[in-house]
């Protein structure tokens, strides 16, 4: 058989082709897939797409009018699916439910050292040979509070970082994980967190329940010099109330992995075109803020677990089995999703 994949990155395409080898052919696009691009996938019975596919009822009917049964999403995340659209179209949507959760714990605090230690700026100053220290000074970590929301597998590896660093730790989430209480996190209301927070960081899904958790009340209630990092979903922030917190002078630092209208943005080359989002451009114009492009889960050893567990969705899905990573079997949603 051979699947179309979207959205490939140049350093996944060998990952993908490995994977895959012995087993299918895949015909990797760069193109993100969408309203568009759906009709390429026009006679593939398998599609797989990325984080940033636009997979909503619409786009669904295309595959399935194509002849496509089943989607493989490389991602944790399925926000950007409609699931019961797929459901009725009587399609398999598969996605990947973890992976290194050290690829992006490790980034989300590379994001909170470069921004304390105002590393970015610094690295632009030497290489035009201004060695001055001037806006330079960050502060130490130890003895400050980290605080996480969310303490899933990615949040428990930040925490453990962050334990390591010699910091407090309050942690927020539906259930309490008791190895991170045992590292001594403290589990507090939102709010407290909040408030208290030296170092406030996201580990998330973005649910109707999680949207904008970061509001202007949020932003409000954090110190002024405290520092928050995304990795998780960019909807998680809402970002005008953001820039707003920004202009008034408030918070240290801000590193954002994700941003919540990214898709069409990241993952591409925009540098030579007109930047019609006033909100993300403003945003940036803030020497101390840091955007990468939602990068945080890119190392070879996450990738290659990503692929291995795309390769084994697509197999159970020819085989008729099920597994922990289905979204939708044939037409059937989980009972948890109904």
């Amino acid at each position: 058989m051979e699947i179309v994949a979207f959205g490939v990155q140049t350093d996944e395409r060998p990952f993908l082709e490995r994977a895959f080898a012995g087993r299918h052919q895949v015909r990797s696009l760069a193109v993100v897939l969408n309203r568009d691009t759906a009709p390429i996938a026009h006679g593939y019975e398998v599609v797989s797409s990325d984080v940033n596919a636009d997979l909503g009822a619409d786009v669904l009917q295309t595959l399935a009018a194509g002849g496509t049964k089943m989607v493989a999403q490389r991602s944790t995340g399925f926000n950007n699916i409609d699931l019961e659209a797929a459901a009725d179209l009587g399609m398999s949507i598969g996605r990947v439910s973890h992976y290194s959760p050290y690829a992006v714990a490790e980034f989300a605090w590379a994001l909170a050292l470069a921004v304390d230690r105002k590393i970015v700026r610094a690295a632009r100053r030497t290489r035009n040979f201004d060695f001055r220290l001037d806006g330079l000074m960050g502060r130490d970590l130890r003895g400050r509070t980290a605080g996480v929301l969310g303490t899933g597998r990615i949040g428990e590896a930040f925490t453990r970082i962050a334990h390591g660093f010699g910091m407090d730790l309050l942690g927020w989430d539906l259930v309490e994980n008791p190895r991170c209480a045992a590292l001594g996190m403290k589990y507090v209301p939102r709010e407290r967190l909040f408030a208290e927070a030296d170092l406030v960081t996201l580990h998330l899904p973005l649910t109707d329940d999680t949207r904008h958790l970061v509001d202007a009340a949020a932003l409000a209630a954090m110190k002024d010099d405290a520092i928050l990092v995304n990795t998780s979903r960019g909807g998680l922030v809402d970002t005008a109330a953001l820039v707003r917190a920004l202009k008034a002078g408030r918070l240290s630092g801000v590193a954002l992995d994700v941003y919540e209208e990214e898709s069409g943005l990241f993952y591409h080359d925009r540098s030579l075109d007109v930047i019609d989002d006033d909100t993300l451009a403003r945003l940036m114009t803030f020497a101390n803020v840091l955007v990468t492009s939602h990068q945080a889960y890119f190392t070879d050893d996450a990738v290659g677990q990503i692929t291995q567990a795309t390769v084994a969705n697509v197999e159970d899905y020819l085989a008729h089995r099920t597994n922990e990573n289905m979204l939708v079997t044939r037409g059937q949603l989980p009972a948890a999703a109904r």
